[in-house]
Order: C-alpha cells, then sequence, then structure tokens
C-alpha cells in the first residue's frame, strides 16, 4: 500500500555524529525476496508485476477478507528477487555495495526480517552448495586486503569498542603466547590430545568454500585487519555465542549494552577475535551457530528463538613515510563495521500452538520486533513533521544496540523475506506494511574524518621495489648496498580547496562547523609538514657540517702524503744507486761459482774413474773366493756323508743293545708274576722293591678272572657297575720321588695321594682307580718313571682288587752323560724327553 500523503512539512536536521561529516540523507533500502513454493498443491498469494512491485491478493481464508475496499494490495521495493533467483545475484544487489562501504572506512547494517519459515536464515547464511551474504562477504573482504593485512596483535582491542596499535616486539610476544595456549588447549596436562563435545570448540560441520573471487578498490598504503564478534538477543538478553567459558560452564553469560567516548553503542566484554583468513571466520561463525537457540515449532523445524548479529570490523590505519611499519598513533586508526542481523520470525501463537517455554520466547520476539518497528514509526513521523519525539530505543536491546545507524552512522539495509502461500497471508501482510514504512525513514550518510600526514602516495610499493633492489645488489656482490635506506618523504600539499560556502545564517551552524573541521585539519596538516620541513632542513645542515669536516681532514691527510712522497723518493734513489753497485757484485761472484763449478765437474769425473776401477778387483776377489766356497762345500759334503754311515751304525747297535734288556726285563718279571707268595704292602720298603711284589700276583688274561677262594684270592662282584661321571684316584707314590722336572704329567683329576698302603679302605674309600708310581734308573743309568694304572674293583667277601690295564713310562735322557756303549768319541747333542705309554694285558692283584 503505497501511501498518499504528501511529505511536505520540514523536518527537524539530524543532528551531526562526533567524528563524521554529513553530506546527504538517504532512504533505507528495503529488498524483497520470495520463498519458492514448497509444495505443488500450495496456492499463491502474490505476484511480481516488475522488478520493483508485488501485488498481493487476499485470499478467501484471510481474517479481514469480507472487509477489504480492495482485493489487490501493491507493494514497491528497492528491487524485488524472484523466488528463483540465485544467492549470487542477492549478494550482488544487496550485500557489495555495503563491502565497498566497509573497506573506505563506512559503517553498514544488513538484516533480513519475516515471518518464521520464510527463509531469513538461508539467505544470511545460506548452504554449502549455495552460500549466503555472510560468506560471500567474508570472502570479498579478505580477496580484498590479502595483500595488506597485518600481522597478528599488531592491532589490539582496548575493551572500550577501540583499538591500540602495538609494536612488532608486542605483537610478536603475544602471538608467542597464543601458540603456546594453543598447544596446551589442544593437549592435557599429561600431552594427551583433550577430547572436545560436540558443544565445545572443534571442526566446523560445513566446511567453507571460496565462492567469491571478485575484489572492490583499497587504499593499498593502509594496513588491515579483520575482528569478528557473533552475539545473539535471547529473551530480550545479549549473549556472547563465542565465549571461551561456555565450553566449561556449559551456560552463557548476559552481557549489557554500553555507549563508548564516541557516543557509539558496543556490547561490553564481548569476545572480538582477529581472523585472517574467510576460512578462520566462517569457522568461527560455526562454532557459535551451535550455541543459538533453535527449537521445533508447527511451522518451522529449525526455528530460530533468538536474534543474531554477525559482526565484521575493519581496522585501518596509514603506514610510515617508508612504508613499512603501521604508524604507532591511535589517531590515525579508522574502524569501520558491517552488522548482518538474523532476525528471529514474527509468529502467532494460534498458528504455532506454542506453550511454556516456547509462548515466552515467542513473546519476546515479537516485542522486540514491535519496539523495531514502533522506533522506526517515531523516526519518520520526526522526520516528515518536524516533531522532536524520544524514539524508544532503550525498550529492546535490538534497537538499542543499533541506535547509531538510525541516527546516521552507516548506511541501512534490509531484505524482507515472504512466504507467498496463502495461508501466511494474515502475517504476511503486516510484514509488507512494516516495509513500506521503514522505506520513508532517511538515514544521514556520513563520512569518517581521516587525519591526514602528508605521506608520498604508493609508499608500500616502492618500499618493496627498493627491497627487492638492494637484495639483488647484495647478491650481485656489493655489500656496501645492506645500508642504504629509503626515504620517500611527504607530500608539501595544504589539501583541497576551501569548500564553496553559503551565507551563513543565525539558524545554520552546520555550515561553521564544517569549516572550523576543513581548517582543523589544514593547521594540522600544516604543522605536521612544517615539522618535517625543519627536520629536513637539521639534517641538511648536520649533513653539510660534516662533508665540511671531511674535507678538512682530508686536506691535512693531503698535505702530510705529499711530505711521505718526497721522501719516499729520496729513499727510492739511494735505493737504486745501492741495488746498481749490488748488481756488479752479483756478476762476479756468478762468474766465481761458474769456474768453480767446472773445477767441482773435474773432480767428480776423477772419484767415478776411481770407482770403477775399485769396482773391478771387488768383482775379481768374489770370484776367487767363490771358487774357494765351492771346494769347502765339496769337502764337507763329504765328510758329513761319512759321519751320517757312522752314526746309523752306532744307532743299529745301540738298538740291538736296547732289545736285548728289553728282552731280559720282560724275562724277570714273567718270572716274578708267576710267585704265588705275594704280599703288595710292606712297610718300609723302597718303590723298586714294592714295584715286583705288586706284580706277583697278576694272572694271565688266558685264565678266568674269577679265581675260589681255596686259593687265598676274593673273587670279585659281577654286579658292580662303576659310575664312570666319578671317578676318583688313589695316586700311591713313594716319599721321595725324584722330580722329573717335564710337562709330561699323568691326568688325574680327581686324586688322593699316600704313601704306604695299611689296609684295604685306604683303596676302596671313595675310590675307583689306582695309580702306582715307581722310580728307577735304567741300565745307561737315566732316570725312568714309570706308572701302573688300574681299576678298583669290590670282591664278593667285602675286600677290593686292582685290575691294572694300562703303563705309563716317563725317561729322562742327560745330554751331557756319556752312554755305555763302545762308542764313547760320539757326543749327542739333542735332549730327547718322552713318554711311553703302553698298554699291557690286564693283571689282577686281589686286596682282601
Amino acid at each position: 500500500m503505497k501511501p498518499t500523503r504528501l511529505k511536505t512539512p520540514a523536518r527537524k536536521p539530524i543532528s551531526r555524529p562526533k567524528g563524521s561529516n554529513m553530506i546527504s540523507k538517504d532512504p533505507v533500502q528495503v529488498y524483497c525476496r520470495l520463498r519458492p513454493m514448497q509444495f505443488p498443491m500450495n496456492v499463491s498469494c502474490m505476484r511480481v508485476t516488475s522488478n520493483t512491485t508485488v501485488v498481493i491478493t487476499p485470499p478467501e481464508s484471510a481474517v479481514n477478507f469480507r472487509a477489504a475496499t480492495n482485493k489487490e494490495i501493491q507493494t514497491t521495493f528497492s528491487h524485488v528477487f524472484t523466488s528463483d533467483v540465485t544467492q549470487r545475484e542477492i549478494f550482488k544487489t544487496v550485500a557489495l555495495p555495503l563491502i565497498e562501504n566497509l573497506i573506505h572506512g563506512r559503517n553498514g547494517l544488513l538484516f533480513t526480517y519475516g515471518v518464521t519459515g520464510s527463509g531469513k536464515t538461508y539467505t544470511m547464511t545460506g548452504e554449502l552448495q549455495e552460500p549466503g551474504i555472510m560468506p560471500r562477504c567474508l570472502d570479498v573482504i579478505f580477496n580484498t586486503i590479502t595483500n595488506y593485512q597485518t600481522k597478528k596483535f599488531v592491532f589490539k582491542p582496548d575493551k572500550l569498542n577501540g583499538f591500540d596499535v602495538q609494536s612488532e616486539a608486542d605483537a610478536m610476544l603475544e602471538r608467542q603466547h597464543e601458540l603456546h595456549a594453543g598447544l596446551l588447549q589442544k593437549t592435557g596436562k599429561h600431552g594427551k590430545c583433550r577430547k572436545i563435545d560436540s558443544d565445545g570448540d572443534s571442526n566446523p560441520t560445513v566446511a567453507h568454500e571460496r565462492n567469491e573471487s571478485q575484489s572492490v578498490a583499497v587504499e593499498p598504503d593502509n594496513a588491515y585487519a579483520v575482528f569478528i564478534t557473533y552475539i545473539e538477543i535471547y529473551n530480550n538478553n545479549v549473549y556472547d555465542l563465542l565465549d571461551e567459558d561456555y565450553v566449561k560452564t556449559k551456560s552463557l553469560q548476559s552481557k549489557i549494552v554500553r555507549e563508548d567516548g564516541n557516543k557509539n553503542m558496543y556490547v561490553h566484554d564481548v569476545t572480538e577475535v582477529e581472523v585472517k583468513s574467510a576460512e578462520e571466520a566462517f569457522e568461527l561463525f560455526q562454532r557459535g551457530q551451535r550455541k543459538r537457540r533453535v527449537a521445533h515449532t508447527a511451522l518451522n523445524a529449525e526455528s530460530s528463538r533468538s536474534h543474531t548479529v554477525f559482526t565484521i570490523r575493519l581496522v585501518q590505519a596509514p603506514l610510515d613515510c617508508e612504508g613499512e611499519h603501521v604508524m604507532q598513533d591511535k589517531r590515525v586508526i579508522c574502524v569501520s563495521q558491517l552488522s548482518l542481523v538474523d532476525l528471529a520470525g514474527s509468529e502467532r501463537t494460534n498458528r504455532t500452538k506454542n506453550t511454556g517455554q516456547r509462548l515466552r520466547e515467542a513473546g519476546n520476539i515479537n516485542n522486540s520486533l514491535m519496539t523495531l518497528r514502533s522506533c522506526l514509526e517515531i523516526l519518520r513521523e520526526n522526520q516528515n513533521q518536524g516533531t522532536n519525539k524520544m524514539v524508544p530505543y532503550r525498550d529492546s536491546k535490538l534497537t538499542h544496540l543499533f541506535k547509531n545507524y538510525f541516527d546516521g552512522e552507516g548506511q541501512v539495509r534490509m531484505i524482507v523475506c515472504v512466504n507467498p502461500r496463502a495461508d501466511d497471508y494474515d502475517e504476511t501482510i503486516q510484514v509488507m506494511k512494516f516495509a513500506e514504512m521503514t522505506q520513508e525513514v532517511l538515514v544521514a550518510m556520513s563520512n569518517p574524518v581521516k587525519l591526514e600526514f602528508g605521506f608520498t602516495p604508493g609508499r608500500r610499493q616502492a618500499n618493496k621495489v627498493f627491497k627487492e633492489a638492494r637484495s639483488k645488489l647484495v647478491k650481485e656482490g656489493r655489500p656496501e648496498a645492506a645500508d642504504l635506506n629509503i626515504d620517500l618523504g611527504l607530500v608539501y600539499s595544504l589539501g583541497g580547496p576551501f569548500p564553496q560556502l553559503e551565507t551563513v545564517t543565525s539558524n545554520n551552524d552546520q555550515l561553521i562547523q564544517s569549516l572550523i573541521r576543513f581548517l582543523e585539519r589544514r593547521i594540522n596538516k600544516r604543522n605536521i609538514l612544517r615539522t618535517d620541513l625543519q627536520k629536513k632542513q637539521e639534517d641538511v645542515r648536520q649533513i653539510l657540517t660534516k662533508i665540511e669536516q671531511e674535507n678538512e681532514h682530508l686536506k691535512y691527510e693531503t698535505a702530510s702524503l705529499e711530505a711521505a712522497n718526497k721522501q719516499q723518493k729520496i729513499t727510492i734513489s739511494a735505493l737504486e744507486k745501492d741495488i746498481c753497485k749490488r748488481e756488479k757484485r752479483i756478476d762476479e761472484l756468478i762468474h766465481k761459482l761458474n769456474s768453480a763449478n767446472e773445477m767441482v765437474r773435474n773432480l767428480q769425473q776423477e772419484v767415478r774413474d776411481r770407482d770403477l776401477a775399485l769396482n773391478q778387483r771387488l768383482i775379481d776377489k768374489q770370484r776367487v773366493k767363490q771358487r774357494y766356497n765351492t771346494k769347502i762345500q765339496v769337502e764337507t759334503d763329504k765328510m758329513n756323508r761319512e759321519l751320517e754311515i757312522k752314526l746309523r751304525r752306532q744307532r743299529e747297535h745301540l738298538q740291538n743293545q736296547m732289545k736285548e734288556k728289553e728282552d731280559k726285563l720282560r724275562m724277570v718279571k714273567q718270572i716274578l708274576i708267576d710267585d704265588n707268595d705275594f704280599n703288595p704292602v710292606i712297610a718300609g720298603t723302597s718303590s723298586k722293591e714294592r714295584v715286583p711284589e705288586l706284580i706277583m700276583r697278576v694272572a694271565s688274561p688266558d685264565r678266568d678272572a674269577r679265581i675260589s677262594r681255596k686259593d687265598g684270592i676274593p673273587v670279585s662282584n659281577p654286579r658292580y657297575r662303576r659310575s664312570q661321571s666319578a671317578d676318583r684316584w688313589v695316586d700311591h707314590r713313594p716319599e721321595n720321588l725324584v722330580p722329573v722336572g717335564t710337562v709330561l704329567q699323568p691326568m688325574m683329576r680327581r686324586r688322593r695321594s699316600i704313601t704306604q698302603l695299611t689296609s684295604p679302605k685306604e683303596i676302596t674309600d671313595g675310590a675307583s682307580r689306582y695309580c702306582l708310581i715307581a722310580q728307577e734308573l735304567d741300565m745307561d743309568g737315566e732316570l725312568e718313571t714309570k706308572l701302573f694304572k688300574g681299576d678298583i674293583l669290590p670282591t664278593s667277601g667285602g675286600g677290593a682288587q686292582v685290575v691294572f690295564n694300562d703303563m705309563e713310562c716317563l725317561k729322562q735322557t742327560s745330554p751331557k752323560a756319556r752312554k755305555r756303549t763302545g762308542f764313547q768319541e760320539e757326543k749327542t747333542d739333542q735332549v730327547d724327553i718322552s713318554t711311553i705309554t703302553e698298554t699291557k694285558r690286564p693283571r689282577v692283584i686281589g686286596i682282601p
């Protein structure tokens, strides 16, 4: 319904906000978007006649259908989007101009309004395949400032809706603290990974993909940073959806709305996060989205139960005169913000059937929307009729927070989302009336006041090119280029011309204030330029003074060098004369040296001739000596052969004699064995005398080992089994045994030595082997040691018998003794020490 009343009454001028320069007033731009029909059987009550006009036809089911005087209602908007329009087209038409204003330092407000289930959240947020306005805004912002962003924590919130500029050292320290805190958050106290629930900080459920590749114009000599806040207004209370304490307490704390020093409204103690990419900002949005109040109603499966405000704050400040670092002056900071508001839908209780908590939420939502409508109506009335009614911003947290926008601190745009179903006609017609009324509200546009320092434009790019050139020179082998510095200086200009002023009257203070602001900017810039000029003059004066001092110093050094040069010339002349004399002396010495070398060569030739003669004499001597050696060798071989024949004959003779003696000894032993009266132990007898006595009773192996008791000899026990692993020896040796002094010793690991055998127990007590040692002199007078070894076997009568089964003979020959043979002139030149082991036939000695 287009209002027909005139708008001629004078409006009261809007008070000029602090820190801005009024240029014009524009109405609030309202856009309409129609939602597609959800089911084919639904009936539409709207018709789009043009890109700005919608015609509404009341259905017969409407409450006031009969009272309606006109069945068709025509509504005009800034633009009407049909149901088949894409998200990209809506963004370019509605939100892209707000992004341009944000980059240029102006604020913006965009909110969606409509009945529940009309597509407000879809328009603002969208889906993965079709992102909405908010993700596309982030893409364009970061596409624009991606090459001009500062490092993190260079801009720091001051908790009073403003920002401070930190130095690079402080910013780096805070980045290190954030990195350390992030590592502690990811891991527990003991280094294990911390589990995060679905309500805590985790990866977003929907990943962000870049959908917008375009960018807007930007000031290249400024440094930019983006900060994000996300709040919701639920039951007329403000909650921070990015609050980190939510993970611990599982509840959000209510925040308060305050006014800063520039009369701007803000949420106190809200979490403001600096982001460096669109993906990081969208992750924060998803984290806050999981904390938003959403419930199921009869009209919408996921109905928003609160108003949400996603605010993007862009902080920018100019670089210094060198185009490298941000200026450390808080006055140069320009902060602009874009608030994207998703209003909860208005709803009627008779349709939603809400009760309890849902009914209370619906009441608070409707009250906040009614307060917004009342504020806009009073603003329109004040502007159209020139009244000065108080606008009830404080009646709702929603209107209180956006008070500055309606007072002239930014551009305001609204998207009215409409469901064209005939069933929603009663709610839709109220939304259309509110949209019509909102378009009549005028909002004053403002330009931010920027402090000008007169820096050279393009200094960032100039500094970049200068650094590249300097590094190239250093790489090419010119290290002195590393000390070069860039000085771009200032632009000596006080700005543009004076503004065109009209006649100043007593009722027009705005022009005077504008002129004051303009003059203040010119005075400040003039002071900056004057300070810079004085500094440059002082620098030039110091450079000239330094050059003059260096010139005087160089003159003094030149005079000193000239005097030193004359002295050097005199010295060089004297040295040249001395060199000539020394060259003559060198020539004489060379002549003498050549004569001496000739004499040396002659003497060396004589020495070589004499050496040849001496070598010939030595050769003759060697030949004579070789002949004599040959003769001596022949004679020696002849004598050796005769001696060997003689020695062979003597050896054969001695072997024959030894064989005869052994035969005699064998016969004697046989005689001794055959003797029947044998007593093995006779105390006091020598070893040589005891040996025949011990061998007297040795039986022949041809006879049976079992001897009857009538002969007085015990019979061995046939059941006795001796353990092979427990052999113990009885070492029977004389008291005065002559040491043989050789390493050839009998192998007896476990033994018990005795000198006299007095009883059988000395043999049978824990022993299984017996060894009798005897020493005597052979026929040549050499020492001969014999070991008679045998096994100790128990007998049937309780006694023991020794069965000799081995004999070892160790003979020691003296190399100095003469053998008692007919060849007494022969001497032995070798020492022969040998051990002869003979295995005899078993001999049995019985011990009763």
